[in-house]
């Protein structure tokens, strides 16, 4: 679960961290009536995804109508795909020194790290790249968190020796959001020194591990149905799939995560690209099936569906029955390929063939059909 900015800072504000002022506006009149009440301010645009600067989506505003207008540029806006539905309007800060300072999961070293820099403002991945030395990191102890000395030794390792007091407490209360709120990111950047001297998040992006919605049900309820994600993503999530939106046009189906990457690496490996990533799990009933299926065929970038099934606890013959099924339900006439292998993988071959359904030998023979099929179907409407 991504929030969006102004909903991260309020989390982040209940953990003791200063904000700026601010407010959301759904309309220009009501960018005006902020500004009006704030001085100053600074149009966000308000969409899950970084790069809003970049793409035009911060405008900073000195006057009402100035607010309005910013409002009227990116409200409606298109930024890496998501449509910006409303803006928030931030009083504007007098700006000192801006630092990076993030938590994030790394999935090399298994554990969490703490990043901390004196580059703030860029992204981390380009810090990374042109002066990686600027980065301080600490992998915290996951049972008790980062120590006092270990803290000291990073601000000072990261040349910000100057603010360690006051920069030690802002990343105490920052890590709370681990154990806490379950957040597999939680980044302020810039985190703004001001001229007066205090620090303050000046943005926020904070992101909870969906696999602990069920300990996070408050921040559920309040957040998840508000924000405006990828639309197949949403609406996979109410269908309790696991689903991850791609750039391809070949849709993916397979019983299993590792199963699913494989088939991944399969279909680019064949030319192919895919548009997504879906795991139905097991037991592959008839409805799940259809279910994956419908989310699938909304993409309209989708020239047609490979399924890749090892039968475990999942049997061929149920899974071939689901798949005939959710076809026929949901009027498909794209490409279908499928892999079966397994628990009564015979039977299924049979049921798929008994209505029109070739399945592939094998994976990589399967992967090479559906990429064939799809490079010589016509683009859909």
């Amino acid at each position: 679960m991504k929030l969006l900015e102004f909903q991260a800072k309020e989390v982040l504000a209940s953990l003791g961290i200063s904000i700026p002022p601010g407010r959301v506006a759904r309309t220009p009149d009501e960018a005006a009536e902020a500004c009006s009440a704030l001085g100053p301010v600074a149009v966000k645009a308000q969409v899950p995804v970084g790069g809003r600067g970049k793409a035009g989506g911060i405008k900073l505003a000195s006057t009402p109508e100035e607010a309005r207008r910013a409002a009227e540029q990116i409200i409606g806006m298109d930024i890496k795909g998501f449509r910006v539905p409303l803006v928030y309007c931030e009083a504007a800060l007098e700006i000192a020194r801006e630092i990076y300072l993030g938590f994030t999961v790394d999935r090399d070293a298994r554990a969490n790290i703490l990043m901390l820099s004196s580059k703030g403002g860029m992204d981390i991945e380009q810090v990374a790249s042109e002066s990686p030395d600027s980065i301080a990191r600490l992998y915290p102890n996951p049972w008790r968190g980062p120590l006092g000395f270990e803290l000291n030794a990073l601000v000072f390792q990261a040349g910000l020796g100057e603010l360690g007091r006051p920069l030690m407490a802002m990343i105490k209360k920052l890590y709370r959001a681990i154990p806490e709120l379950d957040a597999v990111t939680a980044e302020i950047n810039p985190l703004v020194v001001t001229r007066t001297g205090e620090i303050i998040a000046g943005d926020a992006k904070l992101e909870i591990d969906d696999n602990a919605t069920w300990r996070q049900q408050d921040l559920d309820r309040i957040y998840g149905s508000a924000i405006e994600g990828d639309p197949y993503e949403v609406e996979a999530k109410k269908r309790g799939l696991t689903y991850v939106s791609l750039d391809g046009d070949i849709g993916i189906i397979g019983n299993g995560a590792g199963l699913c990457m494989s088939t991944l690496d399969l279909v680019q490996r064949a030319g192919g690209q895919a548009a997504n990533f879906c795991d139905i799990g097991g037991g592959a009933r008839a409805e799940v099936v259809e279910n994956a299926l419908g989310v699938i065929l909304m993409n309209p970038r989708v020239k047609g569906v490979l399924m890749n099934v090892f039968g475990g606890i999942t049997r061929g013959d149920e899974v071939a029955r689901g798949l005939v099924t959710a076809r026929d339900n949901l009027k498909m006439k794209l490409p279908l390929v499928v892999r079966m292998s397994g628990t009564k993988e015979e039977e299924g071959r049979a049921i798929l063939k008994a209505n029109g359904i070739e399945p592939g030998a094998n994976a990589w023979e399967a992967a090479q059909k559906i990429v064939e099929l799809t490079r010589a179907a016509a683009p859909r409407s």
